[in-house]
């Protein structure tokens, strides 16, 4: 009997339009490598950010960075909860002309400077909660025994060649720039100095003989890959950009530099007078922590997405695909490209002194409240503005106000006074809007927003394999507002507990918010997950009930038992996140290096 009547009311919620999961929750998959779905048994996902130029300290792109891909990993291992299906790794680039340069310029030996800065990195992205299952230095001997037997691999299949190279290098970008990339700038003495069009950076003209690969030869296969697969550079606009790039000269490329000129790098096998070209150092990184060239990173590099910014797109969209496709192996499965932060409008620069310390601002905003704010203004396709009264209004409105103040509201013992999960009325609560009954008191708004809150997992995965985290948290954002909505609409501080008509009305309405509460504590875990972790605890959510394929909001709704009804909330924890414009007496602008 109870089966055929949760079926008769299943059928009536979809006849009324509400979306309705199925017993076991609803599922959050999606096509992943290869066509395999990311949540079938065995599947892998391998996700890395570039890893990071030693030649200055950490600002709040470089932690951007690390974010965005710590967010994606952690939604992942929610899908699929087996540690070993999941891997992310960051580091920092410690070889090339420009760490040379820089070490000379502090007075330290390049090793020094590197061990220094690769530290402040680490502890960055400690203290922000980077979930990283490996950090890389380009300096370890397990990445040069990589790139050694990469270059090899590439010699032997006849893609190096030795000769003439000459152009315009950049040693802030570490890269030759063609005729057409180069414009000329008043210098510190008047005099008209050359520098990169995109970048203003000095460039000198370099003439060397160098090895040299065969770039040229991967156009058409780049041009496929990009066309057979149109989110393999994601968003749009940047996998167009690539094509247009293709669309241009593309010579072959140096890949070496002398080591008279260039000795702070891994020596080219058989030739020392020749260090290898710290780009093609840099990316074989991703290759050194699946364990290249053992037999084992076969298993992980079809699986793999790389979080990179837009600077640094041709290095890994067309560079990077060739010496793959050179060395016999596939492209990356997904290149995810965002963009760059600026201060108050203004690019972050070292020159105007407005480079940002993520350090202060994890202090100040609070780690989950950083995090959250980068997450949720950063907008990959182009770039966002830092500015310290964004932050506080962000923050107070969104985390402290309309999050904080539900669950407040929700658990304050004059409402709640057992400290429990009450009990939802299905009669106060009918299956579709057009019941009829004298108990109901649901409103045609309060349908919307269990529609709403029911399909927002599916939505923020979406948004998530989209790439699309800002648009996640607008979605749960969303929900939180219509959340409160529906919980000032029937302000349950007005119901009495002892009233027999208003009790079962007010414990379901408490019932609904607690289930929503629970939804957002859950999604929001790879964004904010000490605020979540509090936020679920305090409705006494288990670790075992955390995953999204135990995500089924107000089961009792649809004709099944919820495991939380009646159960008691877990103890006080105070405010899920304190007010920060309390703190504006002492707060100043952020701490710049």
């Amino acid at each position: 009997m109870l089966r055929v009547r949760a079926l008769r009311l299943l059928r009536r919620r979809r006849a009324s339009g509400v979306s309705v999961p199925g017993p076991s929750g609803p599922r959050h998959c999606s096509s992943g490598p290869l066509g395999v779905r990311d949540d079938a048994p065995g599947a892998r996902a391998f996700f890395t950010t570039p890893i990071f130029y030693v030649n200055a300290a950490p600002h709040i792109g470089h932690l951007y960075s690390a974010l965005l891909a710590d967010a994606l990993c952690r939604h992942r291992r929610l899908r699929v909860p087996s540690a070993a299906a999941t891997r992310f790794s960051t580091g920092t680039d410690e070889h090339g002309l420009k760490i040379q340069q820089a070490a000379a310029a502090a007075g330290l030996a390049p090793a020094e400077l590197c061990d220094r800065v690769s530290a402040q990195f680490q502890q960055l992205f400690r203290d922000a909660g980077v979930s990283s299952t490996d950090f890389v230095r380009t300096t370890e001997a397990r990445h040069r025994v990589a790139v050694q037997h990469f270059w090899g691999l590439l010699e032997a299949r006849g893609l190096l060649y030795k000769g003439l190279y000459e152009g315009w290098y950049c040693a802030s970008e570490e890269c030759f720039l063609p005729e057409a990339k180069v414009t000329r700038q008043p210098g510190p003495s008047g005099n008209a100095c050359p520098v990169s069009l995109e970048s203003g950076h000095p460039v000198s003209w370099t003439k060397e003989e160098n090895y040299i690969f065969r770039l040229s030869q991967f156009r058409e296969p780049l041009r496929r890959w990009l066309r057979d697969d149109p989110q393999a550079v994601t968003p749009e606009p940047f996998r167009l950009a690539v094509l247009q790039w293709l669309e241009e000269e593309l010579p072959d490329l140096s890949v070496s530099r002398r080591s008279s000129h260039l000795h702070w790098g891994i020596p080219v096998p058989g030739d020392d007078s020749q260090t290898i070209y710290v780009w093609l150092d840099a990316l074989v990184n991703y290759l050194t922590v699946i364990g290249y060239p053992n037999a084992e990173f076969r298993a992980w590099w079809p699986a793999t997405s790389h979080i990179i910014g837009k600077d640094i797109l041709k290095f890994h969209a067309i560079y990077w695909p060739a010496l793959l496709l050179g060395a016999g192996m596939s492209p990356p499965h997904r290149i995810y490209v965002h963009s760059h932060w600026t201060v108050c409008g203004q690019k972050m620069s070292k020159s105007l002194g407005n480079v940002v310390d993520p350090r202060t601002c994890l202090d100040r905003y609070t780690v989950d409240g950083f995090r959250y704010f980068l997450l949720r203004q950063g907008v990959p396709n182009w770039d966002c503005d830092y500015y310290d009264e964004k932050v506080v209004k962000l923050l107070d409105s969104e985390l402290a106000d309309a999050l904080g103040g539900l669950l407040n509201r929700c658990t304050a013992n004059r409402i709640n006074p057992s400290g429990t999960y009450p009990v939802f009325c299905a009669n106060c609560f009918p299956p579709a809007p057009g019941v009829a009954g004298p108990s109901a008191r649901a409103q045609a708004e309060d349908y919307a927003l269990v529609n709403a809150v029911a399909t927002l997992p599916r939505q923020v995965a979406e948004h998530y394999d989209n790439f699309q985290i800002y648009k996640a948290l607008e979605a749960v954002s969303s929900c939180v507002r219509q959340t409160n909505g529906f919980v000032q609409r029937h302000a349950p501080w007005k119901l009495s507990w002892e009233s027999p008509v208003d009790a079962p009305w007010l414990g379901t309405v408490l019932h609904v918010a607690l289930e929503c509460l629970r939804v957002f504590g859950t999604l929001l875990q790879p964004v904010t997950p000490s605020l979540a972790d509090k936020l679920l605890s305090r409705l006494g959510v288990s670790a075992t009930e955390r995953g999204l394929g135990e995500l089924f909001f107000l089961p009792r709704f649809f004709g099944y038992p919820c495991p939380f009804e009646g159960r008691r909330l877990g103890p006080e924890t105070g405010l899920l996140f304190p007010r920060l414009d309390q703190s504006r007496a002492w707060l100043v602008k952020a701490h710049r290096t």
